[in-house]
């Protein structure tokens, strides 16, 4: 069974630290492009990050580069985003998701309409 699933999301301060996590069962993370996305209430998902098949690329967007570091775990087969200095208005669901068509390719892309695997996604607060 092809799966995606988020974890370590929660309340944080501003300023704090979390670590999401993104596990995946059926797959082989580093073989595939990965991103990360987040979802306002009310809004469409914003992708915010992305690495290539054998971390060939990672890509940020503006609002978080600097902040914010997807790596991965290929004994694990995990990919993560640790995100610092976390601010109010990086509330949201954080999903992760997979281009199973892009196999092996070593770019990427932060739009969600390349990616057709998604997890259930894990949800973060920042307030103090």
């Amino acid at each position: 069974q092809l799966q995606l699933v988020e974890s370590g999301g929660g309340l944080v301060q501003p300023g704090g630290s979390l670590r999401l996590s993104c596990a995946a069962s059926g797959f082989t993370l580093d073989d595939y492009p990965i991103a990360w996305f987040r979802q306002f209430p009310g809004k469409g998902r914003e992708g915010i990050a992305c690495r290539g098949s054998r971390n060939a690329t990672t890509v940020y967007i503006d609002s978080v580069k600097g902040r914010f570091t997807i790596s991965g775990d290929n004994a694990k087969n995990l990919v993560y985003l640790q995100m610092n200095n976390l601010k109010p208005e990086d509330a949201a669901v954080y999903y992760c998701a997979l281009n199973r068509a892009g196999w092996l390719q070593r770019t990427c892309t932060v739009f969600p309409g390349n990616y057709a695997y998604w997890g259930q996604g894990t949800p973060v607060t920042v307030s103090s």
